[in-house]
C-alpha cells in the first residue's frame, strides 16, 4: 500500500472514528472535560501516525479467499458503532459502569490492544493484508508473539474495542466486542483454510503447538 494511502487510511480514518465518539458525547467541551478521555483522543492520535508506518496493505496476492470478504461489512458496521454507541450511551446515562476509574482501566486497555493489533502489522509488514490472501513470498512466522497465539492482531482489536468501551463506561460496548467475535472467527476460520493449503504439515505442526486467539482457552 502506498505511503499515501495509509495516511488517508490510519490517520483520516482515526478522526473521523474519533469526530464521531465527540460528536456522540456531546461535543468538545465536554468530551474533553474528562482527563481520561483527553489521553485517550491524544493517543489514538499518535497511535494512527505510528501506524502509518507499520506497514499492510489490501493486496490480492498471488492467491485470496474472495468468499469471506463478507466479513467487512459487519467488521464496518460493528467498527462505527463502537465509535459513536459507547460515547452517546455515556453521555445518557444508559447502561454505564460506574466510577471514573473505569476511564483510566479502558485506556490502559486501550493502549495495550492497540501495541497488539499493530505488533504483529510491523512484524509482517506488506505480508500483512486487510484481506484473506497469500502475499507474493509469503512465509510462516512462527516465532515471537507468533509462537503463543496465531492471531495476535486479531486479539489485539478485541482488547482495543473493550478498551474504548471502558473508557465510556459502557456496556453496551462491551456488548459490541463480543459482537465483533462472530465475524472475526469466521476471518480466522478461512484464514487458517488458506494457511493450511498453502503450507500443509508446517502449518498443521505450529497450529498443534500454538493457541489461536485466547492463550490457554482457545
Amino acid at each position: 500500500m502506498k505511503f499515501g494511502h495509509r495516511i488517508l487510511l490510519d490517520i483520516v480514518g482515526s478522526l473521523i472514528y474519533l469526530g464521531l465518539a465527540v460528536v456522540a458525547f456531546g461535543g468538545v467541551a465536554r468530551f474533553f472535560a474528562h482527563p481520561a478521555l483527553i489521553a485517550l483522543a491524544v493517543l489514538t492520535i499518535v497511535i494512527a501516525v505510528i501506524a502509518v508506518f507499520a506497514g499492510g496493505n489490501l493486496s490480492r496476492g498471488v492467491r485470496e479467499d474472495s468468499a469471506n470478504r463478507w466479513v467487512l461489512i459487519p467488521f464496518g458496521v460493528i467498527g462505527l458503532l463502537s465509535a459513536f454507541v459507547p460515547p452517546l450511551t455515556d453521555r445518557l446515562g444508559f447502561w454505564v459502569l460506574d466510577g471514573e476509574t473505569l476511564r483510566w482501566i479502558g485506556v490502559v486497555l486501550y493502549v495495550a490492544g492497540c501495541t497488539l493489533r499493530l505488533w504483529p502489522v510491523f512484524v509482517l509488514g506488506d505480508r500483512f493484508s486487510g484481506l484473506v490472501a497469500i502475499q507474493p513470498g509469503h512465509a510462516l512466522v512462527t516465532t515471537g508473539i507468533y509462537g503463543v497465539i496465531r492471531n495476535p492482531s486479531y486479539l489485539g482489536l478485541l482488547v482495543t474495542m473493550l478498551g474504548w468501551s471502558l473508557a465510556f463506561r459502557s456496556a453496551i460496548g462491551v456488548l459490541l466486542m463480543a459482537l465483533m467475535l462472530v465475524p472475526l472467527v469466521a476471518r480466522i476460520r478461512a484464514e487458517e483454510k488458506l494457511l493450511g493449503e498453502q503450507f500443509g504439515v508446517e502449518y498443521d505442526a505450529y497450529r498443534a503447538r500454538t493457541w489461536r486467539l485466547f492463550p490457554g482457552l482457545y
